[in-house]
């Protein structure tokens, strides 16, 4: 381990790389599973080079961000018919195949999922502890999205989206935002749904218990970031307004450490945390 200037910490040059989030860095070292330059540590406050030191996790090598390196964040337009995953052993397009070129060596990786059929806002990252904090239920980040379906919305459906239902698996879910703002013709719909909570393709299991075929799903909004008009399969930077908005939606100062399990911040009266997010 070397002594130079650029030393990073051991949590920081884990998040900087994509692998977890800080936190989550400090309990792979802890548990013994990261190794520098083939040492096993358990040291979480030690310090490494990234342009000197090579570092392991479970022994799969870890390729570390410059020093300099900036987090890069950045929002993209997912097409249906497309994979979340860096690589699908199907075979099938990846929202990573057409990356351009100046990010293809930033290690990026997806926020959360959406699934192949579904649309909308994606957001890719090299930015560990963004990420962990965007999925994880301490934090408020609602998802938006606009649903097409087939079937009738009655205002009784509306009215049980509205107020939490208990899906046919049996899952119990929140209260669900949600509006019709749009009907094309007498067994077609459009809905908007706001969703707080993380159940696993939960508006398409939603429709399903209440007779409705979608036909359509577009993530339209996360957090304080709206997709506009930026088109299917495209990428773009997130703007430093926006990147400011996201932070503050997850309380994150960039310069300080990760906030300890167990002590969450203050919430207004009231307000609850979702649950992890999943694909819809």
């Amino acid at each position: 381990m070397s002594a130079s200037a650029s030393l990073l910490r051991i949590n920081k040059a884990l998040a900087a790389a994509g692998v977890c989030s800080r936190r989550h860095a400090d309990d792979l070292v802890a548990a013994g599973r990261v190794t520098v330059n083939g040492t096993t540590v358990t040291e979480q406050g030690l310090k490494i080079d990234p342009a000197r030191d090579s570092l392991a996790v479970d022994g799969v090598a870890v390729v570390l961000a410059a020093t300099d390196a900036a987090p890069l964040t950045v929002m993209h337009h997912k097409k249906a018919g497309v994979v979340t995953t860096a690589n699908d052993p199907d075979g099938r397009p990846t929202v990573f195949d057409h990356l351009p070129e100046p990010w293809r060596d930033r290690r990026l990786f997806s926020v959360g999922r959406l699934d192949y059929y579904s649309e909308g806002l994606l957001l890719l990252t090299t930015d560990g502890e963004l990420a962990f904090r965007l999925a994880h239920p301490r934090w408020h980040v609602p998802k938006r999205y606009q649903v097409a379906v087939r079937g009738r919305v009655t205002p009784q459906a509306l009215d049980v989206m509205r107020n939490g239902m208990r899906l046919a698996e049996g899952e119990l879910l929140a209260p669900v935002r949600t509006e019709l703002v749009g009907r094309p013709s007498d067994d077609r719909f459009v809905l908007e749904m706001e969703l707080t909570q993380g159940i696993n393709r939960q508006i398409r299991r939603m429709c399903r218990d209440l007779g409705l075929t979608v036909l359509t799903l577009v993530r339209i909004a996360q957090g304080p970031l709206i997709l506009g008009d930026l088109p299917p399969g495209q990428y773009r930077l997130l703007t430093p307004n926006e990147t400011a908005a996201l932070n503050r939606a997850v309380e994150l100062d960039p310069q300080a450490p990760p906030q300890k399990p167990g002590f969450p911040p203050a919430r207004s009266s009231g307000e609850t945390a979702p649950p992890r997010p999943h694909q819809r």
